[in-house]
């Protein structure tokens, strides 16, 4: 199962997020769950990084795939600091689009 996690500040902003496990829902290379959330995150990524300007953190188990941890550093300009949420938000709603189809598979939860 993945597994995601978005943690929250005080003022309800997204500051970072975890994503870990497998979705097992089908073989190797063609497992449609696995495949969306990946193409999710990782677009995440490069959308703060190009559109907000902004390197995040990023930790990640390349060799068995399977973890992403993501974060944003602060110190921001507002701009960015909008951005980088709609971008957040947006991952976050796309996450919750594919745990409903497959809710089997997929389990969110936000701290």
């Amino acid at each position: 199962m993945i597994k995601g996690t978005f943690k929250r500040d005080s003022s309800g902003r997204i500051t970072s997020y975890e994503i870990t496990g497998h979705a097992n829902a089908g073989e190797y290379g063609y497992d449609i769950v696995c495949a969306a959330v990946s193409v999710l995150a990782i677009n995440t990524v490069n959308g703060i990084d190009s559109l907000a300007g902004i390197e995040p953190t990023v930790q990640s188990e390349e060799e068995n795939g399977g973890y992403l941890y993501v974060e944003v550093p602060s110190g921001n300009t507002q701009e960015q600091s909008n951005i980088v949420q709609i971008l957040l938000e947006n991952l976050l709603l796309g996450m919750q689009s594919v745990q409903e189809q497959y809710n089997d598979y997929v389990q969110l939860e936000t701290t």
